[in-house]
């Protein structure tokens, strides 16, 4: 008796957390047990609790306790109805399975098999985009289904505050376990976007060859070309011969991902071009490296900033690049996928700061967080409405006497605020790919301002004409027209200075140049008009 009576007791354990609907409960409680104990639990439910209770354990939890089960029951417990559901949506469409309708509804009913499998035929960054989608609870629950292997990809491709509430939800072992088989570049960037307490284990984690590299990593900015690196690369002496090149590269079980070339270097590594494959497989297998590679091929400096990086990838077409640092040591090597989420990211970034928001945040985070973050923004944007207000507070005479001004008012401030962002945008655009720097500056001012000059020149005869209409007076007519062309004109001006001033100052031009633009176009456009007014119609 004494030997059946502990199980006993987890066996209603386990039976009172599912009734109760504790499913953290009750996935924690078997995580907790040997598996073959788990089985011997499975084999005393009935069959409905059987199986809600198998739906509970993960993909490795579950090839833990299977031999441990009677054959025809796990043979019962494996037959998953879900499999023609998931060909199903392989026929339909294969977006479908990203689909979040599909998962809620799985997660409703308690189908987590489903939900895994899923999320199983997924490629990691859509899984992490997914995950992202799903509120917080619902997030934490497929999260825990999830297999370490698995966590560990996705969890690269998240952004970095749900990256690090994700984290910190797992085992510590959880964790340990994700992250052992990730390539050294994403484990940097994991590393860095975790808490600094969790960062400092995930490193101790390591063995020591790898907790050396991962520190030499981690010493170069994160936005830098050493940031971005990995070191992964191939490398031969210049005065092999090609046919022993090829022999080595035949020895290799794997080529690094997306290799395209070998690094040439010296005896005491110093990088001194690259051999690139089809090199290797077209030249004469005798002849000496150094008289096939390609020794034109710059290397990327290691301190270079990571927005110079995409864009020499960019010009270039390069899949890799080489990085080394004062000396020309050969320290890595930047791959194109990298790049890809550095301009992914830049793009993500500043469409957010536009909105003042900021880009690595959790869609689903806390109210009272995001109420705080966005408060922010309101407050300056509120400012600067006061400030509006009080330019035509100061023409409030003029006003209460020709009503027509404060009907057309609104027409000057849109005007200039459409054609503000119009080149604030453009400018913007040409800051980030380093298009637009001191000396070519006042060719590109004088372009937007020909440019304000005359679409103010249009548009005021176009509003004039519609003014006189409207109210029948040439004067008011006149004055919107004098109006909107000052303000055009000034929007042009203030569209290219602003990011520009902004920049000097280390301040991103995505994140508060169309707040202080809109406030330049809106003072300006109202003062112009109702000044203008005052002087001609009062």
């Amino acid at each position: 008796m004494s030997d059946t009576s502990p199980v006993h007791t987890e066996l209603d354990t386990i039976v009172d957390a599912l009734e109760e609907g504790k499913r953290k409960k009750l996935r924690k409680l078997l995580r907790g047990m040997h598996p073959g104990k788990v089985a011997s639990l499975l084999e005393a439910l009935d069959v409905e609790r059987r199986v809600m209770v198998w739906q509970h354990l993960r993909e490795e939890d579950e090839t833990a306790v299977v031999p441990y089960l009677d054959p025809l029951v796990a043979a019962a417990l494996q037959r998953d109805a879900d499999d023609a559901d998931l060909a199903e949506l392989d026929e339909e469409a294969a977006a479908a399975i990203t689909d979040i309708r599909h998962v809620r509804e799985a997660l409703e009913e308690g189908r987590y098999k489903r939900v895994v499998k899923l999320f199983k035929q997924m490629h990691p960054a859509k899984s992490a985009g997914l995950l992202e989608s799903l509120p917080p609870e619902e997030r934490s629950t497929v999260w825990e289904m999830l297999s370490s292997e698995r966590a560990g990809k996705i969890l690269v491709h998240l952004h970095e505050e749900v990256r690090v509430r994700l984290a910190q939800e797992m085992d510590q072992e959880d964790l340990f376990a994700a992250v052992r088989k990730l390539d050294l570049d994403d484990l940097v960037d994991l590393i860095q976007a975790l808490p600094s307490g969790a960062g400092r284990e995930v490193m101790l984690s390591m063995d020591v060859a790898t907790r050396k590299q991962l520190v030499s990593m981690l010493s170069y900015p994160e936005d830098s070309a050493g940031g971005l690196m990995n070191i992964d690369h191939l490398s031969v002496r210049a005065d092999v011969r090609v046919g022993s090149v090829l022999r080595y590269l035949r020895l290799l079980e794997d080529l690094p991902d997306h290799t395209d070339k070998v690094m040439v270097v010296d005896r005491k590594n110093r990088y001194q071009g690259v051999l690139r494959l089809s090199r290797i497989l077209t030249s004469d297998p005798e002849a000496k490296v150094e008289a096939v590679m390609d020794a034109e091929f710059q290397p990327l400096p290691v301190q270079m900033p990571s927005r110079e990086v995409a864009r020499r990838f960019e010009d270039l077409d390069m899949l890799s690049a080489a990085v080394v640092d004062d000396h020309g040591v050969l320290l890595g090597r930047i791959t194109v996928d990298d790049v890809l989420d550095i301009i992914r990211e830049e793009s993500r970034s500043t469409m957010m700061h536009m909105a003042g928001l900021d880009d690595e945040a959790d869609m689903f985070a806390p109210v009272l967080k995001s109420t705080l973050r966005r408060s922010v923004w309101l407050g300056i944007n509120l400012i600067t409405a006061f400030l509006a207000a009080w330019v035509i507070g100061q023409f409030q005479g003029t006003l209460e006497q020709i009503v027509a001004l404060a009907v057309l008012m609104p027409i000057v401030a849109s005007m200039g605020g459409i054609a503000g962002s119009q080149t604030l945008t453009l400018v913007i655009r040409g800051l980030a790919l380093g298009q637009v720097e001191g000396g070519n500056a006042r060719v590109l001012l004088g372009k937007e301002m020909g440019i304000g000059l005359l679409n103010g020149l249009l548009w005021a005869l176009v509003v004039a004409v519609l003014a006189y209409v409207w109210f029948g007076s040439w004067q008011i007519g006149g004055i919107i027209g004098a109006a909107i062309l000052l303000n055009l004109l000034c929007a042009a001006f203030s569209g290219l200075a602003v990011p520009l001033v902004l920049r000097k100052f280390g301040i991103d031009p995505a994140l508060a140049g169309s707040v202080i633009l809109t406030t330049v176009t809106d003072v300006v456009g109202f003062f112009v008009f109702l000044g203008l007014a005052t002087l001609l119609l009062i």
